[in-house]
């Protein structure tokens, strides 16, 4: 059993994302990424469900983590800015 110690609730339009951090018995710490999707069923008589998919992420693995997210987020940077500037 886990406790969440600090939560941060990020919604995003169509999709929630939540970000918890868990403590095990032990006292280790790790990571929860939670995305929250609403899905429309029937339409005309409102029905939904959330579909959540989950990612667990441990300490010993933030730096990497972090390491190939900047990556991914600097190449979109650029893809994206190159588009715009080619685009002129």
């Amino acid at each position: 059993m886990e406790n969440i110690v600090f939560s941060k609730v990020i919604p995003a339009g169509k999709r929630i994302y939540y970000l918890d951090v868990r403590q095990t018995r032990r006292g280790d710490m790790f990571l929860t990424l939670t995305e929250s999707k609403k899905i429309i069923e029937n339409s005309e008589s409102n029905v939904f469900r959330f579909e959540k998919q989950k990612l667990f992420l441990y300490q010993e693995d933030f730096n990497k983590f972090m390491e190939g997210l900047d990556e991914t987020i600097s190449f979109i940077r650029k893809k994206e800015r190159d588009k715009y500037t080619s685009s002129l």
